[in-house]
């Protein structure tokens, strides 16, 4: 990549030559100060277990023509954007929600006839982008987000986790032809079409803080009893009840702020909507029981993330946390370890499969990962896969559990949970995130895709309290098939309660609000449990926010995995509430013009996380480039290289591109509004071949279960359900129709008796038929 700046003279291309040297990767430093990001400013607001927050990116154009800045942000994947707003002097121009092509056409039109304008888009559930354009020689422009989202309660503690850097991901696949879709500095492929949007350059080490930072969040404990109030990654003021971070601090990792509960209760609120359309969202907060019953057995896999981006304290505290995971083990369970990059690794003591957790065993599997190195590349697919065929050719009585410990950075996302998902039947999967600037969108996304539980490790100080939770999680929930009454359709509900973490349940309501709501569900003894949670009515906007944004992220993972007629629904949805989705964007234009529409393109670089390293091992350096008379670093992701192992996958249709940098004295060339949007892989509908495999498994395991009592088959035909559902959406035609229609009977419900063996008698028939088209496919290839 090479960014167009203007043409100095040779004097002061010579004064600015000498003070490059500790210039980094896509960054420019000239007498006139960095490239434009000046500042960053979060102001939040906690009530209770509510974070509201007013996010300000102040940019400034130290260069003598027309501008056009580009940034790429995290947020708090499950915070709702609700608003933006742009000023610039004594302008302030309010932004409006707009179908995203729409909106980026609105963009444009905007910058081509010289009006100054922003637009921020959604990338991932927690990656951004906002592109500012026609910012005047000298003049400074703030865009400004208001988001709200929930925040993490377990154990009588809550967690205010703000992320600051988009740490660089890992992009695997085959470079696609022509120009990248934008300006990261990784080449678009295959597998992740729009890696070019999702890979912002990154600075050297050493490089001056190029970004004011400024933290400030105001607590109001909302009735709930205060304790300590602590931040584990930042040094902070506290003066009575605003947390203030103290200045100089840089923008290279997350900010964590915990506050200690005490006296929290189950409770709900309903908040009806201001139109007086009749309807409402609510937001229930149940309790865990405490558990009655013993831990069952368990077959446990254990992943250990061991790439180039884990190295330095993230491959220390990542094999501290697998070696507390592996002491937690017994006689009676079993288990395997297994270390990936790209290769995969496993103890030699130990054998491939799984073994029981004796001393000796547990003795071997830590003396190896006390041996394990950061180094290659992260190829997630194939470990989770054999992880996950560990456990389900184990078929023992167990509970199959599988732990991913990693920091998930990654960049096909879609592409590992669109194919894990199908494999992972009955097994509770678990991740452990580890790193300042974690990918906790994609471990939250796995987690839940597996009814597991998630931990994020930002420090090795948070190790040991995190590890604490996830040794109570890696057992059997203490509630599971809930159900809340009275029921909502979106987003989908939580199906267990684990222990020492409470139901969060957001829903819409029609009509006058319920008097209360009931939960009810199983222990894991069979017994039913209940609870009935009286209403309180409340006039809070961040309930009907929190609530849209889990509507969406339902939505787009379905869309994910292959539903594509939910985009209309995303899109109504999106708009109708007034929240960001990956289809919509904000977007504020300024009506003066400013400028001729001539642009120069600059890409912010960011922080390179604290406590990486600059590139993995082997991975090459990228070369220099020179233009403009300034030293410019760009080029390939300092984690390319490595080679991918994922299995044969359908191309992603290319996202729409962002404009090209333009030479000086150009006019900047801009998109179609019409280009297609970035989206998932769809899932193979043509091939039969991995379906009958499940489809044969799916069968032994529905006869190795059948003498499980009622209320356990139950919960597996649930899952058996879940997982059909989501390997048959695209699959049509007379094949197909009889598994859609046992889909279809399951979840209305019935006779378990029944409905166990009428699954069998479908998957035996639709096993059958498909057995031998199996064999000839094998036969040619």
């Amino acid at each position: 990549m090479t960014i167009s700046v203007a043409p100095m003279k040779a004097a002061e291309a010579d004064r600015i030559g000498r003070t490059t040297e500790d210039a980094g990767l896509g960054a420019l430093r000239t007498e006139r100060g960095n490239l434009p990001l000046e500042a960053l400013d979060v102001r939040a607001q906690i009530t209770g277990l509510v974070g509201r927050v007013v996010l300000t990116a102040g940019f400034v154009n130290t260069h003598d023509t027309a501008l056009e800045a580009t940034y790429v942000f995290p947020l708090p994947d499950r915070a709702a954007v609700t608003g933006m707003k742009m000023t610039a002097g004594d302008r302030t121009v309010e932004a409006d929600l707009q179908e995203r092509a729409q909106a980026r056409q609105t963009y444009d039109d905007a910058i081509a006839a010289g009006r100054r304008a922003s637009i921020v888009e959604e990338e991932r559930p927690d990656v951004f982008t906002m592109r500012v354009g026609n910012i005047p020689q000298g003049e400074r422009v703030s865009v400004e987000l208001t988001l709200v989202g929930p925040l993490v309660f377990e154990d009588g503690a809550a967690t205010f986790r703000f992320p600051l850097v988009v740490a660089p991901r890992y992009v695997p696949g085959s470079p696609l032809p022509g120009p990248s879709v934008g300006d990261g500095h990784a080449q678009d492929t295959d597998v992740v079409p729009d890696a070019s949007r999702i890979t912002p350059p990154v600075l050297l080490p050493g490089f001056p803080n190029p970004v004011r930072l400024g933290i400030g969040v105001e607590i109001d404990s909302a009735g709930l009893e205060l304790g300590e109030v602590r931040s584990s990654l930042h040094t902070v003021v506290t003066e009575g009840t605003t947390v203030t971070v103290t200045p100089g601090e840089r923008v290279d990792r997350d900010f964590v702020l915990r506050l200690q509960y005490r006296g929290n209760s189950s409770a709900v609120v309903c908040v009806p909507d201001e139109d007086d359309s009749g309807e409402g969202t609510y937001q229930l907060t149940v309790l865990p029981p405490e558990p009655e019953t013993a831990v069952r057995p368990r077959d446990v896999v254990l992943l250990l993330d061991r790439s180039g981006s884990m190295s330095g304290w993230k491959m220390v505290a990542a094999r501290r946390a697998a070696a507390r995971i592996v002491d937690t083990l017994t006689n009676d369970d079993t288990f395997s370890v297994i270390s990936f990059d790209d290769r995969l690794e496993r103890p030699e003591a130990l054998g491939q499969g799984l073994v029981s957790g004796t001393d000796r065993h547990r003795f071997r599997a830590v003396e190896h990962l006390a041996a394990v190195q950061a180094r290659g590349g992260t190829e997630l697919y194939e470990p989770l896969r054999q992880g996950l065929g560990l456990l389900a050719d184990a078929q023992s009585e167990r509970d199959p559990v599988l732990v991913l410990v990693t920091d998930g950075q990654v960049g096909n996302e879609d592409q590992v949970l669109r194919d894990i998902t199908p494999l992972i039947s009955r097994t509770r999967v678990h991740a452990v995130g580890i790193d300042t600037a974690v990918n906790a969108g994609f471990l939250g996304r796995l987690a839940a895709a597996g009814a597991g539980r998630c931990e994020l490790v930002e420090s090795e100080d948070r190790l040991d309290e995190a590890m604490t939770h996830i040794q109570r999680r890696i057992g059997a929930p203490v509630v599971t098939d809930v159900v809340v009454e009275p029921t909502s359709d979106l987003p989908r509900q939580a199906t267990a309660i684990y222990p020492g973490v409470p139901l969060v349940s957001f829903g819409r309501y029609r009509g006058a609000a319920p008097k209360e709501f009931t939960v009810r569900g199983r222990t894991r003894d069979g017994a039913d449990w209940q609870e009935s949670v009286p209403v309180r009515e409340h006039t809070s906007p961040a309930v009907r926010a929190q609530w849209a944004r889990a509507a969406l992220r339902d939505l787009e993972d379905r869309y994910a995995v292959g539903d594509r007629s939910l985009e209309s629904t995303i899109v109504e949805t999106s708009l109708k509430f007034g929240v960001l989705c990956r289809f919509t964007a904000f977007v504020a234009v300024d009506e003066r013009v400013v400028s001729d529409g001539t642009v120069h393109r600059v890409v912010q670089p960011v922080e390179q996380p604290a406590g990486w390293e600059m590139r993995a091992p082997g991975a090459p350096m990228p070369a220099p480039s020179f233009a403009g008379g300034a030293r410019v670093f760009g080029g390939a992701s300092p984690f390319a290289g490595a080679p991918a192992s994922f299995d044969a996958a359908m191309p992603l249709p290319p996202a729409p591109p962002m404009a090209a940098a333009p030479q000086p004295g150009s006019a900047p060339k801009r998109m179609r509004a019409s280009a297609p949007m970035p989206v998932p892989m769809p899932l193979p509908t043509s091939d039969p071949a991995d379906l009958h495999e499940v489809v044969a498994r799916e069968v032994r395991r529905l006869e190795q279960d059948a003498a499980l009592p009622a209320w356990e088959r139950r919960d597996l035909l649930a899952d058996l359900a879940s997982r059909l559902g989501t390997l048959i959406a695209g699959r049509q035609g007379p094949a197909y129709a009889p598994v859609h229609g046992l889909v279809a009977e399951i979840t209305a419900g019935g006779d378990v008796d029944e409905l166990w063996a009428r699954a069998l008698e479908v998957l035996r028939e639709f096993g059958a038929g498909e057995a031998e088209p199996q064999r000839r496919r094998r036969f040619w290839r």
